[in-house]
């Protein structure tokens, strides 16, 4: 259910650029996105940082592109979002010493700190690739060709990524029993 409520700006604006064209589409984008985040408030009680972060992303680039009535900012915006995340992990990294993906996850799974560092780097890593293969498609293709990239595209190479890691990671699993004590008190 939490997978269709991330996606289901995504879908609304692919659905209304197909019927309506891309002004119409960025303006549900963005009164979808203001929906999700107050259902995920009422049922929750918490908002995300990167929901927030979302959030203000579609805003930002889509408020742009209505304002000019130029599609290129919102061809921008998944660029924005995915730069955004990924350098979010490098800082947490390098400059607070945090591993983010470790604090999301950690608490689903164990795993040694060396493999939280290189899901933490490759997270990083794909975000900064999906970022450029958007601006890829956006200028080297039409405008219909990028909004169906941006869904099928977009989406099925994250779950392309998604399943690789899940793969990988499963050889380094462990068991509550297995972390060791000192681990358990810490919190890794």
């Amino acid at each position: 259910m939490k997978l269709l409520l991330d996606f289901f700006p995504i879908l609304l604006f692919f659905g209304a650029f197909k019927v309506w064209g891309i002004y119409v589409a960025t303006g549900v984008a963005i009164v979808a996105s203001v929906a999700q985040i107050a259902w995920v408030r009422y049922s929750t009680g918490r908002i995300e940082p990167m929901q927030w972060l979302s959030l203000g992303v579609i805003v930002v680039f889509g408020g742009a592109t209505l304002i000019s009535h130029n599609d290129t900012f919102i061809k921008w915006k998944p660029t924005a979002l995915y730069w955004l995340m990924g350098g979010a992990l490098v800082v947490g990294r390098l400059v607070f010493r945090r591993n983010f993906i470790r604090q999301m996850m950690g608490a689903q799974m164990r795993l040694p700190d060396r493999v939280w560092d290189t899901l933490n780097w490759a997270w990083a890593a794909f975000f900064a690739g999906m970022g450029l293969l958007n601006l890829w498609v956006a200028y080297r293709f039409d405008l219909d060709t990028w909004v169906s990239f941006k869904l099928f595209g977009g989406l099925g190479l994250m779950a392309v990524f998604i399943v690789g890691q899940v793969l990988w990671m499963g050889r380094y699993l462990q068991e509550d029993d297995a972390v060791a004590p000192a681990d358990r008190e810490s919190g890794r």
